[in-house]
């Protein structure tokens, strides 16, 4: 959370970037900085990059890996994920494994939600936090029958690892970074995508459920996991065996109405469904309470790592900033780090804009002070545009 930052704070200024050449511009929607690395810092390529180039996709940085942006208009792919099905390449997802005789243990000792409940095959969303309860990284955790695996966004997977090993002293536990890489299918069509894609019949799954197939000899994952606010799943693969299930669920596009999708869709997508993202929402300089993570705390299950913050924080019935959405009356979408005051008092601060093709409006995703952080408050911002605080999420899919 960037509120009350100096304005000078380079990641949130308005901006343009290059990539191996190729020029990206801002268009409907804000990118921080902060999701941007150097250009000295090596990036994560998707084993499809070039096959993607090929086929005439825009490639750009997405948390620390060359993806695709798009590959035809944003807005249409958009718009097939929440009508149909959307096909998605999450190469910008790190992983890793955790195994040992003390691996659940110590690792329920570390994150913010409760894993020992989990048996194999289930899974769940978590935090890891400072000792002052700030954001270090977020994480989906899945429950296998000897280890525990864990899916964050790859400019994170170092530093995750890091502040986990940090913290083993004579805990027998084993930390593998994974070659992983994984493809998401969105959408209300996307369980008769993936099964007819894999020749499998899906069982019933919850959130984050998964489980061990293949697929033309190549093995692979399914994991049940939304990323934009419909109905979702992830096929976890290696590099090798990617092109082969990327090019089979290509092969039903006409069928189940599916579209590659690019990260500007996924940007739009996630910001209607109020999802945060790390960089943006999620940061060292916020507590989970702050975001709204309450499907990534337990507090039941006893101590971890920034606990006691997040516990006070809970029993004291208040943060002083929250998570919020806005409408605005323009047109045009605020850009990442715009403030919003009132009487000459900074009262909150935008993360993540876009226009919405859902609901063909700007809105934004803001911290704000609490006392203003009522649906329905009428706000300003120091451009002088105005907008309405709403509940999250935007858009919700229909039950």
């Amino acid at each position: 959370m960037n509120v009350g930052r100096s304005s000078s704070d380079p990641r949130i200024s308005n901006f343009q970037f290059h990539i191996f050449r190729f020029h990206l511009p801002v268009s409907s929607f804000q990118f921080p900085f902060s999701n941007f690395i150097p250009m000295d810092t090596p990036l994560l390529f998707s084993p499809l990059a070039d096959y993607h180039r090929s086929q005439g996709a825009t490639l750009g940085e997405y948390h620390g890996a060359l993806v695709p942006s798009h590959f035809t208009e944003a807005v249409a792919e958009h718009k097939a994920v929440r009508e149909a099905s959307g096909l998605f390449d999450f190469s910008f997802r790190g992983k890793f494994a955790m195994k040992g005789r003390d691996h659940a243990k110590f690792l329920h000792r570390m994150v913010s939600n409760d894993i020992k409940r989990l048996r194999p095959g289930q899974g769940t969303y978590a935090t890891l936090l400072t000792p002052q309860g700030h954001i270090r990284a977020d994480m989906r955790l899945y429950c296998a029958e000897d280890r525990f695996f864990a899916d964050t966004d790859a400019d994170l997977r170092d530093k995750a690892l890091e502040g986990l090993k940090r913290y083993v002293i004579a805990d027998q536990v084993e930390f593998e970074p994974l070659d992983v890489y994984a493809l998401a299918f969105q959408g209300p069509r996307a369980r008769p995508l993936l099964e007819k894609t894999l020749h499998i019949t899906l069982p019933a799954m919850q959130e984050y459920d998964h489980f061990a197939t293949n697929y033309a000899g190549f093995p692979a994952q399914v994991v049940c996991a939304s990323s934009t606010g419909e109905e979702g799943y992830e096929v976890w693969t290696g590099a090798k065996g990617l092109p082969a299930i990327w090019g089979a669920a290509c092969g039903q596009a006409p069928t189940y109405g599916m579209l590659p999708c690019g990260t500007r869709a996924l940007e739009t997508l996630r910001i209607e469904a109020g999802i945060p993202r790390y960089g943006q929402e999620l940061g060292e300089d916020t507590i989970p309470n702050e975001a709204g993570l309450w499907n990534a705390l337990s507090f039941s299950k006893g101590c971890y790592v920034g606990q006691e913050i997040v516990e006070r924080a809970r029993s004291r019935g208040h943060v002083n900033w929250v998570l919020m959405g806005l409408v605005l009356e323009s047109e045009t979408p605020p850009a990442a780090g715009e403030k919003l005051a009132r009487e000459g008092r900074e009262i909150g601060e935008v993360t993540s804009a876009c226009v919405s093709p859902t609901l063909g409006k700007a809105i934004a995703l803001a911290y704000l002070r609490r006392e203003v952080a009522e649906p329905g408050t009428e706000l300003e911002f120091s451009s002088g545009a105005a907008a309405q605080v709403v509940s999250l999420p935007f858009y919700q899919r229909p039950s």
